[in-house]
């Protein structure tokens, strides 16, 4: 088997997992949740009224404006984040995220010489600083 067919196959795995298809009804129901979009509809209005705020020269900047425009947004955005469907969305997204990265791992030990059947999947952000040791 070659490697795009095997990447392939990869894919097709990776959309019969459960992680793929709890988030595949999440995205569903996020999308036909029209509350939520009206939400993030005025969420991403508003977010652009800052920043085209915030991109005025220094002397015609409203700082009142701003102030005003940052906590309107922040309301909003937990309003979004509040919303039953995002929160479930946000939860089956992370898990298909870990898939992904630990797909992403393995090829990528893979590649580097390692043996696809016995290289393990680690939690190393390669960054010493937040390490408990390794393995």
């Amino acid at each position: 088997m070659d490697a795009i067919k095997a990447a392939r196959e990869l894919g097709k795995a990776i959309q019969a997992s459960e992680e793929y298809k709890a988030y595949d009804i999440a995205k569903k129901e996020n999308d036909e949740d029209s509350e939520l979009q009206e939400l993030i509809g005025t969420f991403n209005l508003t977010r652009t009224n800052l920043q085209l705020e915030m991109q005025k020269p220094e002397g015609e900047k409203d700082s009142e404006k701003i102030a005003a425009l940052n906590k309107e947004m922040q309301e909003k955005y937990t309003a979004v984040m509040s919303n039953v469907h995002m929160a479930n969305f946000v939860i089956v997204k992370n898990a298909l995220d870990k898939l992904l990265n630990d797909v992403n791992m393995i090829i990528g030990m893979c590649c580097e010489g390692e043996d696809p059947d016995t290289c393990e999947i680690s939690s190393c952000t390669g960054s010493c600083a937040t390490c408990g040791g390794c393995h």
